[in-house]
Order: structure tokens, then sequence, then C-alpha cells
């Protein structure tokens, strides 16, 4: 029986896709990324959302003073005015016009608005999906960063690939996409690879193929 042999060229054309599916297997993240975390940025003002408590206080009238919960349908009750908007609202915006609706009643009310048990809009919360110990929504607080989220979420995974998670990101009302270096970020403690968070950020954290 003759000895086959294999044609060389054929040889050399597998290895050469082996070494391309591999060189593509380690390849790090070719999206666009953010730059290193600002800490001192003007954030946001926090805008109350669903979940949310509030507590108000009305000067020289206490009996008129409460705490509620903002209800699902962004909404509050409170004494002599019912199903207010709160949701979407800063807690000045409403103090302003919780103090209209009350001119009704008193005269020159004066309110001060405090949010406690914060939870946010919807919109504005940042999400946590794929390869995080804890996935979950977190409410959006001054400064996030990326480390941040990190922490709250129990950091990555054994199987997570940390350099390809990527963030979705609402800009100018077009979704786009960044690049992270999770892995630099929190193996290395490369301290560059940390960015700003903004409300209503998606994280994803993709599975890694060994």
């Amino acid at each position: 029986m003759k000895k086959m042999h294999t044609p060389r060229s054929f040889i050399l054309s597998l290895s050469l896709v082996f070494l391309l599916l591999l060189m593509s297997g380690c390849a790090t993240n070719t999206l666009p990324t953010l730059g290193p975390a600002t800490y001192g940025s003007d954030a946001p003002f926090y805008l109350i959302g669903p979940g949310d408590n509030i507590n108000m206080f009305v000067w020289g009238n206490g009996e008129l003073s409460s705490s509620v919960p903002v209800r699902p349908d962004g909404r509050i009750t409170t004494p002599l005015v019912e199903d207010v908007m709160a949701s979407g609202k800063t807690p000045t915006q409403l103090a302003r016009d919780m103090e209209k609706e009350l001119a009704r009643y008193i005269k020159n009310p004066v309110v001060t608005v405090v949010v406690t048990g914060f939870v946010g809009r919807y919109s504005e919360q940042v999400r946590v999906l794929g390869e995080a110990t804890r996935p979950q929504s977190l409410p959006y607080k001054e400064h996030l960063t990326i480390l941040d989220v990190m922490i709250s979420v129990g950091g990555l995974t054994a199987f997570a690939d940390g350099n390809k998670a990527k963030i979705i990101r609402i800009v100018d009302g077009k979704q786009m996409q960044y690049g992270l270096r999770l892995d630099d970020l929190i193996q290395d403690g490369d301290i560059t690879a940390n960015v700003d968070m903004l409300p209503g950020d998606t994280l994803i954290i993709p599975e890694a193929w060994f």
C-alpha cells in the first residue's frame, strides 16, 4: 500500500487559518474607547424616579409636611395635593411645583424636597449584563465610574472577557458603542482604563472563548 503524502501547500494553508483564528481570539476590543475618568467633571442633576421616597417639608405648616413614595406611575400624593408628577424632575423643580399647588390653600408656601432611598428613573439607571458576578441595574450617582460599577456587581466571573466589554450609550439620540479594558483595570490595576459612566449606560461583558 502506498503511503499518502499531504501536500505541503495544504499544511501551510491550515497553519495560516489556525494562526488567524488564534490572533482574532486574542485581539483586544476594536471599538472606540473612552478617555480616563475625570472624577471632577460636572455631573447631571439627579432626577426623581419611581420607587424613590420623597420627604417634603412645608415651612410653618408641619401638618402639610410628609414623607411619601413615588408611585410606579411617577406621581405622588401629599396632604391637600393629589397626583402630582414627580418623576423626571429635580428635587428643586418638584418643590417649586408643590409651592404652586399649595398656594391655592395657604399663603406664600415655602417647600423643600429631600429624596431618600434613591432609585432614579429607569432610563437613568446603569445596567450591567453578561459575565458580572451579580448582573443588575444600578441607580446613577455623581461621578460614577466603571470601577465603582464593577465593585457594586462583585467584579468579573472566571469566564469573562473583560477587555472585550463595551458600553452602549445614547449620544445625540444615536446608540453608540465604546470598548473597555476591564481586565487591564481590575487585574493589572491600570487606572487609565477607568472611565466615567453616564445615566442610562448599559455595560455588556461577554464570555471569553478558550
